[in-house]
């Protein structure tokens, strides 16, 4: 975070000054210019934390895109059908168990085989052709959506909550003052807290694993110099192999979590790809936190967009990327290469 801050002084002013604005949104008493001009404090204080816990769904899919694309340079675009095919699996089990925790690790593990056998029998044999990478995975992406079709149907699933997470939870941020001048809390569900700290929780474990253990240098390594890192007696296919498993289990673990307080449709898979590239270009390729960042942005823009410009929601998350294409093209938090 220093080297950030003192190669980039004039982009942290930024991130520090929005902080601080919205800080002082969050916990300042709005008067009537503000609501006149803003809405009311609970519409925004609702469309702010349903853009955090969006973008923590975003995080927990394009986390695993970020490793398989930005760390291997394996070009995915099959990711999208990984996390539908972790909702339907995680449907499909919570349904027969009636066990929503269950869901994630049954989830996990069938995702992560299946994103095994694409890296050892798909990305194994093209490696460094992106090009045929690519075109590969997008004719795989078509067929497991029709698989997935066929099997599932075109009508949409939602994954039922848990009783012990059903309903909302009260956050201490005031929101208002009522007739007896007391001070209201704002509600929200407490399924969504949860899945935020875990989303927190998994994104800081997945840190320290990169920057702080032995299998995060052996990534890293393999991805700058493989060819030395085998010569040295590293099974770099195998730790390779283990790194494409993770991010698609963490793909299925995400379509639990979007079945669960969205749906599971056909055409879900193209949006979270999408959604992913995003995230992954303005964060920056290979960065934990950097597709953090990314995803906590691109969330409340959408969430913001579909409240106070719900005809330009869409375009507002494009503009994003332009502008970091544009002034910082390897991404917020990405490093020059």
């Amino acid at each position: 975070m220093r080297g950030f801050v003192s190669r980039n002084p004039v982009w942290s002013a930024v991130i520090v000054l929005g902080l601080a604005i919205l800080l002082w949104l969050i916990l300042s008493p709005w008067t009537s210019d503000m609501e006149a001009l803003l809405g009311r404090k609970r519409l925004f204080l609702n469309a702010l934390f349903g853009g955090i816990t969006l973008g923590a769904l975003y995080f927990l899919v394009a986390s695993g895109f970020t490793l398989i694309f930005g760390l291997m340079r394996n070009v995915n675009l099959a990711h999208g059908s990984l996390y539908l095919l972790g909702g339907y699996i995680g449907f499909e089990v919570s349904e027969r168990s009636g066990s929503w925790l269950l869901a994630f690790p049954v989830s996990f593990v069938i995702v992560a085989i299946v994103g095994m056998i694409l890296q050892n029998q798909v990305f194994r044999r093209m490696e460094g052709e992106e090009l045929r990478q690519t075109l590969v995975t997008i004719g795989l992406s078509v067929v497991l959506a029709d698989l997935m079709l066929w099997w599932w149907g075109g009508q949409s699933y939602t994954i039922q909550t848990p009783d012990w997470l059903s309903g909302p939870a009260q956050v201490p941020i005031v929101v208002g003052v009522n007739r007896a001048g007391e001070a209201t809390y704002l509600s929200y569900p407490a399924v969504r807290i949860a899945i935020l700290l875990a989303a927190i929780v998994i994104g800081v474990l997945m840190w320290l694993v990169l920057n702080r253990s032995r299998l995060g240098m052996l990534i890293r390594a393999g991805v700058d110099d493989r060819e030395m890192l085998a010569a040295s007696g590293v099974r770099i296919q195998w730790v390779f192999l283990a790194v494409f498993g993770f991010g698609a289990g963490l793909a299925g673990i995400g379509g639990i979590v979007g079945g669960t307080f969205q749906s599971l449709t056909p055409g879900e898979d193209t949006r979270f790809l999408l959604a992913s590239l995003v995230v992954v270009i303005v964060g920056g390729m290979g960065s934990i936190p950097g597709a953090a960042l990314g995803a906590v942005i691109i969330g409340i823009s959408e969430q913001m967009g579909l409240v106070y410009a719900p005809t330009y929601s869409v375009v507002f998350t494009f503009l994003i990327m332009v502008a970091v294409l544009a002034f910082r093209p390897q991404g917020l938090l990405g490093r020059t290469r």
